[in-house]
Order: C-alpha cells, then sequence, then structure tokens
C-alpha cells in the first residue's frame, strides 16, 4: 500500500516525545550502591581482568555478542542518493529498530563522514572490539564493493552489505521457488538482470552459486547491455560482459526466461513481456514503482509469475525477511564472517518455508484462508512468526559447518525457544491486528472529531486502509485544524449537528431514544436534548447501522462515556454487565488485566462474566487464556472476603467452562511464574505453563495494577478494550496519544469483523 506521507507528520514523529527513534536501556538494576560498585568501580574490573586474560569472554560478560554496528557513508541512501552521513541517520535508525523488533538485536548506527573508502575501512576495522557483527549500509558502488571486501578479510566478526545481499538472498528464494513452479531448471534458463548497481550484482553472483550458468545471465546498466565490445567497463561489471548483438533491453528479452529488475520504473513494457519464453519470471523490484505495473503486467501474460518491492502485491521481496534473521543466526554462534554458505542457507530455507502449510495466523493476518505455495505465493509474509526460528538456526548451523563459528549450539530445541523470547510482543500482536483490519476495514465513528489527536488517526486510519472515519464535530473547526497541520481529510466523512441538513437525523433519532427510555423518566424533549450530544448521537448511529464500531473519551471521564452507550448500545445477549480490559505486553509475553475500568467490587458470579468475557477477548488475538483469579492470599493460605470471592468465581467458572484453564485464589506473582508454582504449588492448574490472564478482585485493584505496570515495570499497554457490548464501543483513556487512538480503532474494527461474521 503505497502511503502519501505528510512532511510535518514525518518531521514530528522523529522530533517528539523524544528526538531519533532508539535509545541506550540499562540491562541492570541500579538501584543502590551495590549495583552502582559492581556496574562501575570497582565491580567492573573483575570482568575486565577476566577479559584480559580470555578475549573471548568479552561475550561474556558485555553486550557485544548481540550488539551490530549499522554503518554509513550516506553516499546511496535509497530513493536519496549521495545525501551524506547526517541526513542518513534517520535511516540508519530505523534500520536499528528493524533489527531490535524483528530479532531483538541491539544496535549502534555509526554514520562516518568521509567518502575515502580506505578512510572508511580502517575506521570500522577499528571498532571491531565494540560490535558482534557490522551492517554496511547506503554506500555507493563501486566503493562498497571494496569496503565490503576488504573488511570482511581483515575482521574476525560478521560483515554484510545488505543492499547489495538482502535482495539477492530473499530474491534468490523467490527465483527458485518460480522456477519450480514452471519446471523449468536454473542452470538451463536465460535470465536478463536489468541494472548494475551493487544490488544487481550481488543477486546475480548469487544466482551464479545456486546453479545460473554465467554465459545465460545478461545485464544492462543505463547504456544498455553490458557487452564484451564495451570499452573502459568498471572491474565490478566485467563479470557480466557477454558476446552478443543484442544492445538495447528490448532485443536481450526475446525468449528471456527471467527478469530481474533493479532499476528504475515502467522499463518494461507489455511488448517486452511478449516477447519472453513461456511461463515467465518477473521480479520487478524497483521502489516504490516496478519496473512494470502489476496489473498491466498480469493482464498482458496470464502465464505470468511476478514478484515486487511493494506490500500490495504478491510476492513482495522484502529485505526485512532476511537481515534480522541471518545476523541473529550469526551472532549466536558468534560466527567470524557472513560466508556463502550462510546466504544460500538462509536461501533455501526461505524457499522450503514457503511450502510448508501457512499458519492460521498468517492467513488471517492477509485475510487469505487459502494462502499457500503457488504462483501468489513464492516467499514467506515478512509477519510470519515462523521467520526467525527457521532462517536463523539455518544460517547458525551452517555456520558451524563451514568452521567459522566460534560457539557450537547443541541443544536446538533450546535455541528456538530462546529465539522466540527475542521478539517484541506488543510489535508482533499491534501488526497483526492492523492487518487483519485492513482485510475488511469498517465504518469508525469519532464522538470527538475536531479534537487534533482525532483528526490525525483518522488520517493514518484512512492512509494505512484500516477503516473509514466519521468525525462528529464542528465542520470550521476540523478545517482550520486540518490547515494549521496540513492534514489531508478530503475523503473522510464529517457530520456537525449544528448543521439544519442534519436536524431531521437529530429528530429521528431523538424519537428512537425516547422509545427507548420513555418508561426510565425521560421525556421526548430531554431526549432531543441529550441527542444535540456526540456521544449520545453517535451511539444512535452504531445502533441503526450506519456506522461499524464507535471510539470515544479521549476527552472525558470513562464512566461519562459509557453511559450513552450502555442506554443505546447495550450489553451482548446473555451478559448482564461489560468489562474492561487492558493488554500489557511485555519483550517475553501479553497479559491481559481486568476488569480494569468498569466493574467496581464485582460478586463471584460477575466475576464468572468478567472471566468468559476476557477470555474470548484473548482468543481474539489468537492466544489460549489461562486464567488467574487474584487474590492476597494462595489456595486459602488467607481468611477474608476477596480470597473467599475468587475461589467461588473459580468453582463457578470451571463448572460452566470446563475447558478453560483456569486456577485461584492466587497471588499475582505466584500467578506469572510458573516456576514458583511447581515448587510451592505443583497441583495448581496453571502450574505448567503460568498464566497470562489476570483477573482482579475489584476495579481499584486491576486499574492500580496495569497502570504501575505500565509505568515503572517497562511494559507497553495496549487498550482499554471494552468487552460485553452489543455493538463494538470502545473509550479511549483520558489523553491518549495518536497511536494509542489508531490501535483502539483498529481493534474496533477486529471486533466489528468477528461481529459481522458471526451474525452470519
Amino acid at each position: 500500500m503505497k502511503l502519501d506521507i505528510n512532511e510535518k507528520d514525518a518531521l514530528d514523529y522523529h522530533e517528539f516525545d523524544q528526538p531519533g527513534k532508539i535509545e541506550v536501556v540499562p540491562t541492570k538494576v541500579l538501584s543502590s550502591q551495590l549495583d552502582l560498585a559492581l556496574a562501575y568501580s570497582p565491580g567492573v574490573a573483575v570482568p575486565c581482568k577476566a577479559i584480559e586474560k580470555n578475549k573471548e569472554d568479552v561475550y561474556r560478560y558485555t553486550a557485544k555478542g548481540n550488539l551490530v554496528g549499522v554503518v554509513t557513508n550516506g553516499t546511496a541512501v535509497l530513493g536519496l542518493g549521495n545525501i551524506g552521513p547526517d541526513a542518513a541517520k534517520p535511516v540508519m535508525e530505523g534500520k536499528g529498530v528493524l533489527f531490535k523488533k524483528f530479532a531483538g538485536i541491539d544496535v549502534f548506527d555509526i554514520e562516518l563522514d568521509t567518502t575515502d573508502p580506505d578512510a572508511f575501512i580502517r575506521i570500522v576495522k577499528a571498532m571491531e572490539p565494540t560490535f558482534g557483527g557490522i551492517n554496511l549500509e547506503d554506500i555507493k558502488a563501486p566503493e562498497s564493493f571494496k569496503i565490503e571486501q576488504e573488511l570482511r578479510e581483515a575482521m574476525n566478526i560478521p560483515v554484510m552489505h545488505d543492499d547489495q545481499h538482502g535482495t539477492a538472498i530473499i530474491s534468490a528464494a523467490g527465483l527458485l521457488n518460480a522456477l519450480e513452479l514452471v519446471n523449468k531448471k536454473i542452470n538451463e534458463v536465460k535470465v536478463v538482470v536489468n541494472g548494475a548497481g551493487a544490488a544487481a550484482i550481488s543477486c546475480a553472483r548469487l544466482y551464479f552459486s545456486l546453479g545460473l550458468q554465467e554465459e545465460n545471465l545478461f545485464m544492462l546498466d543505463s547504456k544498455g547491455v553490458i557487452t564484451t565490445d564495451r570499452a573502459e567497463l568498471p572491474p565490478a561489471k566485467k563479470q557480466f560482459a557477454r558476446e552478443t548483438k543484442a544492445k538495447t533491453l528490448s532485443e536481450i528479452m526475446q525468449g528471456a526466461d527471467v527478469f530481474i529488475g533493479l532499476s528504475v520504473a515502467d522499463v518494461l513494457t507489455a511488448e517486452h513481456l511478449q516477447a519472453m519464453a513461456a511461463n515467465p519470471i518477473v521480479f520487478a523490484l524497483a521502489n516504490p514503482n516496478p519496473e512494470i505495473d502489476y496489473a498491466l503486467a498480469v493482464g498482458v501474460r496470464k502465464d505470468l509469475i511476478m514478484a515486487t518491492g511493494r506490500s500490495d502485491h504478491p510476492n513482495q521481496v522484502n529485505n526485512v525477511l532476511g537481515f534480522p534473521y541471518i545476523f541473529r543466526g550469526a551472532l549466536d554462534v558468534r560466527a567470524t564472517t557472513i560466508n556463502e554458505e550462510m546466504k544460500l542457507a538462509a536461501v533455501k530455507a526461505l524457499a522450503e518455508l514457503a511450502k510448508e502449510p501457512v499458519p492460521e495466523i498468517v492467513k488471517r493476518a492477509y485475510n487469505n484462508k487459502n494462502m499457500s505455495f503457488g504462483k501468489q505465493y513464492l516467499i514467506p509474509k515478512p509477519l510470519d512468526p515462523r521467520l526467525i526460528s527457521t532462517v536463523s538456526p539455518a544460517v547458525a548451523k551452517a555456520a558451524i559447518s563451514t568452521g567459522v563459528a566460534r560457539k557450537v549450539i547443541e541443544d536446538w530445541e533450546m535455541y528456538d525457544q530462546e529465539l522466540q523470547t527475542r521478539l517484541g510482543n506488543d510489535h508482533k500482536l499491534m501488526m497483526g491486528v492492523i492487518s487483519r483490519a485492513r482485510n475488511n476495514p469498517k465504518r469508525i465513528i469519532f464522538t470527538e472529531g475536531d479534537n487534533y489527536k482525532i483528526i490525525k488517526a483518522a488520517e493514518t486510519l484512512k492512509a494505512e486502509g484500516i477503516g473509514e472515519p466519521v468525525l462528529l464535530g464542528k465542520r470550521d473547526k476540523i478545517k482550520a485544524i486540518c490547515a494549521e497541520h496540513h492534514i489531508e481529510m478530503t475523503h473522510c466523512e464529517i457530520l456537525d449537528l449544528s448543521e439544519p441538513a442534519n436536524e431531521p437525523t437529530l429528530r429521528h433519532y431523538a424519537q428512537l431514544f425516547y422509545h427507548m427510555r420513555k418508561r426510565k423518566g425521560l421525556t421526548y424533549e430531554e431526549c432531543y436534548k441529550l441527542m444535540q450530544s456526540r456521544n449520545y448521537f453517535g451511539n444512535m448511529m452504531l445502533h441503526e447501522g450506519h456506522g461499524d464500531a464507535l471510539v470515544t473519551g479521549l476527552t472525558k471521564e470513562y464512566s461519562k462515556s459509557l453511559i450513552p452507550a450502555l442506554q443505546i448500545t447495550g450489553v451482548a445477549e446473555g451478559y448482564k454487565k461489560v468489562s474492561g480490559m487492558f493488554i500489557v505486553s511485555r519483550k517475553d509475553k501479553n497479559y491481559f488485566f481486568a476488569d480494569t475500568t468498569v466493574q467496581e467490587n464485582p460478586s463471584a458470579e460477575e466475576l464468572v462474566e468478567i472471566i468468559d468475557l476476557t477470555a474470548r477477548a484473548v482468543k481474539i488475538f489468537y492466544e489460549e487464556p489461562r486464567v488467574a483469579v487474584l487474590s492476597y492470599s494462595n489456595f486459602g493460605s488467607a481468611k477474608g472476603e476477596v480470597p473467599a470471592k475468587a475461589r467461588k468465581a473459580v468453582e463457578l467458572a470451571r463448572k460452566k467452562f470446563p475447558d478453560l484453564v483456569i486456577d485461584g485464589d492466587i497471588q499475582a506473582n505466584i500467578a506469572v511464574n510458573k516456576e514458583l508454582q511447581q515448587e510451592m504449588y505443583p497441583f495448581s492448574h496453571l502450574a505448567a505453563t503460568g498464566a497470562n490472564t489476570l483477573v482482579f478482585p475489584d476495579l481499584a485493584s486491576g486499574n492500580i495494577a496495569y497502570k504501575l505496570v505500565m509505568e515503572l515495570g517497562g511494559a507497553h499497554a495496549i487498550g482499554p478494550i471494552l468487552t460485553g457490548m452489543k455493538k463494538p464501543v470502545h473509550i479511549l483513556q483520558l489523553g491518549s496519544s495518536i497511536r494509542e487512538i489508531v490501535n483502539i480503532a483498529a481493534i474496533a474494527v477486529i471486533h466489528s469483523q468477528i461481529l459481522t461474521k458471526t451474525a452470519k
């Protein structure tokens, strides 16, 4: 999906709340004099002396083994060219974010103010003691070839220029699978590569390693086909010079089996496609627009297999499928280099993964129930959770087998478990939610539509294809905010209740509300007055099917936003009350807290409803609920109203939901610590896994707990998520950020999708 980025948004994103996208976070407690003494003087001298005696101990006592340097001089930044090291820094920080989010690798970005390749090499070589690996980035050819080659030879840690090898590895996996589908052998096909930069040359060399015959590959640069009669070819291009009379793309495409585009948009024509052999393979990888439009290409050749660099077409060749996991595997065995065998192992792992049955979570994320190996699915999707446990071990095994690993992994099952803990769960969870929302966007009503944050969130929802926002608010105010902040809202619906055109709808809604509340003390005039409130009007829109979900509460207390929803939308059938849930996401797992927003002091019977609603909500996020009903005691160790209520709720819930994993009364720390349970309470139903769903005995404890964990515990909170409503109503926290609003809106869309599916 192509997004039109607002320049001010991009600048604000990088400037606030603190400049940049990365920070250094201590991994050890520093809360006492002893901690400080251990962290620095005098305690730090002990590991220093140990490393002095045994250099390899640097991996035991420092972060070197999980630290990659992303190094550039800014001479070839994707889409921007030679912008220099300072201007390249945002890109390098972005690369650091991807390393961290997809593979748990820490990054220092290094921008060098030199275009002299020898100086660049000296500086990077001198930094070897700091890093476990070096990712070279955005360095122009031909200098990039010299820099990578000499650093690989000089350094005893993995060095890889991702611009060269990332695209090569991912495209090679796709190419192998495409050739298999059309029953062609790589050593027999004719391949045309349009583009002769670092990525193109690296792709060609890797294809040779897979069996492509050199004489069957033809490369073009800006002057046409690289031929042997071309004078003064640079060394990097000489390997690709061919004896041929063909000089142009049109001439060389005759009978070609494969086209690899690493050049510019729209250079490939329908005539070129028609000239290719049967069952042609086209990888048009120019970004943001490919060498030929996807719709045009598949329209011209029905037998075509095509890949691009775009996420809105099948078979996206995306470097994020490779570099995080390749470095992960290399770091974990302390490899001295990333050799050809390791790259080929990554290629084959990716190719084989695409042939395996696709997990349901991936199918749902991309709204494709029939996703399976074929022309539309040559390579795995970036959101596939199996990537880290497939590519990284393959790379690590190749490093071990080729003798470049300084650490041998003995227990591969344990290694797989370690890999799963590397990922940030909040990132994975919301990426999945947003992908699912995009598959079937819904109409989202915002009652505070003339608030800047809501308008910005609406712009994001619209741009990312998550939903269709409907803004309830003063039209003039919305337009003024959009003008001031350069927000594009041309296609966003605005409803200003003060405009005469909306008066008939307002009166109609007032009449409907009167019929709902006439025996509860309200007159028509009172209903009409209440309906002029956007909260009431928005809920009536939802009730009448004039919207699919409602988001409110940014500027009002939670209870004031909830009352209209209860009066109009109402509680779901089979339930007496609603409840609120937060997702508290830590590095290793997600926890689901309830009730955190609604029920002040629920009875045991009401706790059973909360347990049911929360367990159902947990399953929406493709996790199995393991429920702990919390107390200040453990299995009867203390007396009191709270433990008794918790025990009764568990007893009732087990009878009503016999398949649910649940236990209590139990203290919070015991509930989430399976080792403690196994040691002290091995009979607990949660002892094998620990709890991931925490049901609190009252509103105060739940609300306090999630807020403390969020502020002090290094966790991220997603919510609140209102459960038990007849239709999707979600109430924000006061002062929610724009991203939090977008997240809740995406969850509201998923909620609507599920209710729509259930109704059918």
